[in-house]
């Protein structure tokens, strides 16, 4: 086998390789002879089939077969000989083949680039710590009161105030035609709730047990497709009127909730607030890192990768801005758009960047996804897909896109776990308020190098790309 670098510019690498004839006429012969011992063709015993006789009939497809391997093969022996990391799958073109001359053909890819990581001891981070909302704890056990608040009979005629729950039977009609779902008997309408559509429950208030009337509403225009903003009658009668009795915040009802005491269910509504603040911590101080990360580190982009970010980046923007324009940043719907793909440049090289990173991170530090760990994420997916769990399975057993897609931010977080570990991570005790806040996006850096900027001829050390890139979602969407 001949290999003959052609290009060697910045992360760009390209080679003209050649096998000989001869090497090729060898494997298939091999291959025919293998299928010769075990074949099975009218007139000849097993195992006695000519050689020659497959060639005439198998031929191409062997060959065929012969061609992929042999491409295969040396393809992957001239990146291991000449030492490269491609970050990609790399790009192969046939340029010469004919049966008994030699297969020429070009192979072109980007490699991993050089990366000097900083010292991540020196590295300093803020980590807010809120503690549980007293308060918040209390209203969602009134919350939790509320749907649990029992109702009696009133025993003394009035007319029906906010507050009280009335039993109805009602019957909707639009434009005289009853729809689906809009007919109850005996249902028992708590007035004020705002469970009903707008102006609904206001109509109820006032009159009487035995009342037969209409109500007049319009469906909001977020209600569903058939029926939204339209008018509607509900034929309604009043066939009872209940008081509410409020629940009573004692022991019982807290083991009515499932706890053992209402000391017990505060102490679990805390616990799952703190869990829920700390996740939103997690995300906070891992963008802070992802941001101090980016800013410490310089080092040549591949292009190739670049552009496959931005083309992903670009195509949400475009579906966003058509089906949902109103999502759209003020300030981009007034530039053009050569200055919005300037912009989305830049963050699609931040995102590869930081993507090459932490994949070199994990690498150096040996950090990895155990099968365990994976099998657990695709367990928690499959529980979301309840009675399909075997395709769930299967799907990500038969896909490795898929099944690195879940891997990737498995890696990805491990690895953020073990800079944080190394790094001067302080406390700062803050409110819900600032923890939720939205924080100034980090802007990308102007100048980041690629391949074709930064020129010269590295080499890099051997290996597959070790994670694969976040798939892109929108301009600020995601800690990348």
């Amino acid at each position: 086998m001949q290999v003959t670098e052609t290009t060697n510019e910045g992360l760009k690498r390209a080679y003209k390789i050649i096998v000989p004839a001869a090497d090729i006429e060898d494997k298939i012969t091999a291959r025919l002879t293998e299928i010769a011992a075990t074949i099975r063709m009218p007139g000849f015993r097993p195992g006695k089939v000519p050689v020659n006789l497959l060639r005439k009939q198998h031929g191409q497809a062997i060959m065929g077969e012969i061609l992929e391997a042999t491409v295969g093969e040396s393809s992957q022996k001239a990146i291991t000989d000449n030492d490269l990391r491609p970050v990609a799958q790399p790009k192969i073109e046939i340029d010469k083949f004919d049966e008994g001359q030699d297969l020429e053909y070009s192979i072109e890819l980007e490699v991993f680039p050089d990366i000097e990581l900083t010292d991540f001891s020196k590295l300093k981070l803020e980590r807010m710590k809120v503690p549980a909302n007293e308060e918040q704890i209390d209203e969602m056990i009134g919350q939790m009161a509320d749907g649990q608040k029992d109702s009696k009979p009133v025993e003394k005629a009035r007319k029906i105030a906010s507050g009280d729950v009335a039993v109805i039977d009602f019957t909707g009609s639009v434009d005289g035609e009853e729809f689906a779902g809009g007919k109850a008997e005996d249902y028992g309408l708590e007035i004020g709730s705002g469970s009903f559509i707008p102006g609904f429950e206001e109509q109820i208030i006032g009159k009487d047990v035995g009342d037969e009337f209409d109500v007049n509403v319009t469906f909001p225009e977020q209600y569903t497709a058939e029926l939204a903003g339209k008018e509607a009658v509900f034929a309604v009668k009043i066939k009872e009127l209940r008081e509410t009795i409020p629940a009573t915040f004692d022991d019982e009802f807290a083991k009515k909730m499932g706890a053992e005491s209402l000391d017990d269910l505060k102490a679990k509504l805390r616990e799952n607030q703190e869990a829920e603040l700390g996740q939103y911590t997690r995300m906070r101080v891992k963008r802070d890192l992802l941001d101090v990360l980016d800013e410490k580190h310089e080092f040549d982009l591949p292009e190739g990768m670049i552009e496959t970010e931005f083309d992903a980046v670009w195509h949400q923007f475009e579906h966003q801005r058509k089906d949902h324009p109103d999502q759209i940043d003020e300030d981009d719907k007034d530039k053009s758009d050569d200055e919005l793909k300037e912009e989305y440049r830049e963050i699609s090289a931040r995102r590869v960047r930081l993507g090459l990173l932490l994949a070199e991170i994990g690498r150096i530090n040996e950090i990895t996804v155990t099968p365990e760990e994976v099998n657990r994420a695709i367990m928690q997916e499959a529980q979301q897909h309840q009675g399909q769990e075997k395709e769930v399975f299967d799907y990500y057993k038969n896909n490795p896109q898929a099944m690195q897609a879940i891997q990737s931010p498995l890696l990805e977080e491990k690895v953020v776990d073990y800079i944080l570990e190394l790094a001067d991570v302080s406390e700062k005790s803050t409110t819900i308020e600032e923890l939720m806040a939205e924080p100034e996006p980090a802007k990308p850096k102007k100048k980041s190098k690629s391949s074709k900027e930064s020129g010269g001829k590295k080499k890099a050390p051997a290996k597959k790309k070790a994670a694969a890139k976040k798939k892109a979602a929108a301009k600020k969407g995601d800690d990348k």
